[in-house]
């Protein structure tokens, strides 16, 4: 395991993101019919939680997300969406106009979202609390949408990209192979950036795919951007790989299969890919061995 090991020292991502704790799966096994077409989402302002300065725009929950506005004078804001079991997910916003949105990545139920403004420092001021339910017209829904941390359109070079590696391709297996080897191949981890990443660091998936170097929160904002681009259901996780703070991707496939017998799909649960790790490790039994059944990962957030 000695190359796991230095390729793991090398992962070391200083994504500022508060620690949480796991989210419990939705129990309802909806089937996915994969289709690929770049979801958009949008604030229409049928429904909205108004509080003046901050507007949040719940028209489409049953889409798997919400959109928030603010208008205030605060350099930034602070958002605190709390699904079931208590789940909370903290998300940090700089001054702007536009709608920002935010998954709903805990399921059916009620949710309770807070904005904060920001003070002075890290000092923050509550400026609204409120709560709204959500019945989810698709599971897979939050994992097909961009947002915050994955931002893509239809004109997003990365989508451009993950079009033509998925030309010609009959299964979205085949589609996952393609992408999952494209990015493998032709990203290198950037020490550089992540000896020097900023607090509320978010990737920009055309930047990566464009300076081809990122660090793991790229690799896995690029590739969750391409697969969701292709009507495939993908997470952006975060936590520990090991000791290491971490981010990797998991996706869902209804057939089952292997990639490079590294990750195995078996059409029933989520499964884990982890590109970072093997874009740079030359040993794939090293990255199959650690993979493994994902005792090594320890999950923390679903985006």
């Amino acid at each position: 395991m000695k190359h796991v090991k230095k390729s793991l020292l090398i992962l070391t991502c200083l994504i500022f993101i508060l620690s949480l704790n796991g989210c419990k799966k939705n129990k309802q096994q909806t089937t996915n019919t994969r289709k690929a077409e770049v979801l958009t989402p949008k604030a229409p302002g049928d429904e909205v939680l108004d509080y003046g300065e901050a507007v949040v725009d719940i028209s489409n929950v049953s889409q798997g997300y919400v959109a928030v506005r603010y208008s205030g004078n605060a350099r930034k804001i602070s958002i605190e969406i709390t699904g079931k079991k208590d789940k909370t997910y903290k998300y940090f916003v700089n001054k702007t106009k536009q709608p920002v949105y935010f998954p709903l990545t805990c399921g059916n139920g009620t949710y309770q979202i807070a904005v904060y403004e920001n003070i002075q420092g890290d000092e923050y001021s509550a400026l609204m609390m409120d709560s709204f339910d959500v019945k989810l017209k698709n599971r897979f829904l939050p994992f097909l949408y961009p947002n915050q941390y994955v931002e893509f359109t239809s004109e997003t070079k990365a989508v451009k990209k993950a079009k033509e590696l998925a030309k010609g391709k009959e299964d979205a297996l085949s589609i996952v192979k393609s992408i999952y080897h494209y990015v493998v191949k032709n990203i290198k981890y950037d020490d550089d950036k992540a000896k020097n990443v900023q607090k509320g660091y978010l990737p920009s998936v055309d930047e990566t795919l464009e300076t081809k170097k990122g660090i793991c929160f790229d690799y896995a904002a690029l590739m969750t951007a391409m697969l969701r681009s292709q009507g495939i259901p993908t997470k952006l996780e975060i936590g520990y790989s090991g000791s290491v703070y971490h981010a990797w991707i998991s996706t869902w496939l209804d057939e089952k299969g292997w990639i490079d017998n590294i990750i195995k799909f078996n059409g029933k649960s989520w499964e884990l890919i982890d590109p970072t790790l093997a874009a740079n490790n030359d040993n794939k039994d090293d990255v199959k061995e650690y993979v493994g059944d994902g005792d090594h990962y320890a999950l923390q957030y679903s985006y």
